[in-house]
């Protein structure tokens, strides 16, 4: 009994060590990235080892804009597409989320509630997937980073590590490939459309808009009439 007892307290202080370890790492990749620019993501790995497995060439284009540098018609048309709510909640929208869960449960076309603060956790620090595992992880470093970063900072990193295109990362990399100039400069119309093929951008893209992607644009852009000037 007393040997038990004795390996039970080992191994409570071996998993108390190792949980105050990635509590510490873990805080400080998060400040560190509040100031350092993340040079690759999980994902961009991924697809990179898919194409090679499927025999085609590695691609990976990106290219860093400043969060002054970034059009407002683009902020502005993300957050309308994405997280109209992101300047106001902090990390979690527990509305979208609500509605979401109401709208599957219905039996629709399944739909997250996931924020710009969630998928910016889960695109610099995480692996893709659906497990809770990786669910639980995901909401640790959307707390993380509203707490160690501003509201500007998370979606600066949004818009430059975000998927974009087959080896395509960042909305400059986007606009260059799509429309020959920089995201400095994109129109209202421009903007709404590259993001509204922001869900599946190796499905869709806005060279060949569908019918669809054409009415998530207007709505897109009528919700961008509805935000009004965004205060950052």
């Amino acid at each position: 009994m007393a040997k038990s007892s004795s390996i039970l307290q080992k191994l409570s202080k071996i998993i108390l060590r190792l949980l105050l370890w990635f509590l510490g790492i873990s805080i400080v990749w998060v400040i560190l990235l509040r100031f350092i620019n993340p040079p690759l993501t999980y994902l961009m790995l991924q697809r990179g080892f898919e194409r090679k497995a499927e025999g085609k060439t590695w691609k990976l284009k990106k290219e860093w804009k400043d969060f002054e540098e970034i059009s407002m018609n683009l902020k502005k048309a993300v957050l309308a597409a994405e997280d109209a709510r992101f300047l106001v909640h902090h990390g979690f929208d527990f509305e979208a989320i609500e509605k979401a869960y109401q709208k599957n449960k219905k039996g629709k076309k399944i739909r997250g509630g996931s924020t710009i603060s969630q998928q910016t956790a889960k695109n610099v620090f995480l692996w893709p997937g659906r497990s809770y595992v990786r669910k639980g992880f995901e909401a640790y470093f959307t707390l993380l980073i509203e707490l160690f970063w501003s509201k500007e900072r998370i979606l600066e990193v949004y818009l430059n590590v975000i998927e974009t295109g087959d080896g395509i990362y960042g909305m400059e990399a986007a606009t260059q490939t799509y429309y020959g100039k920089s995201c400095e400069s994109l129109l209202k119309g421009e903007a709404a459309l590259l993001a509204a093929v922001l869900p599946n951008p190796r499905r869709w893209t806005p060279l060949k808009p569908t019918a669809y992607i054409y009415y998530k644009q207007g709505v897109i852009l009528r919700n961008m009439r509805n935000l009004g000037k965004l205060k950052f």
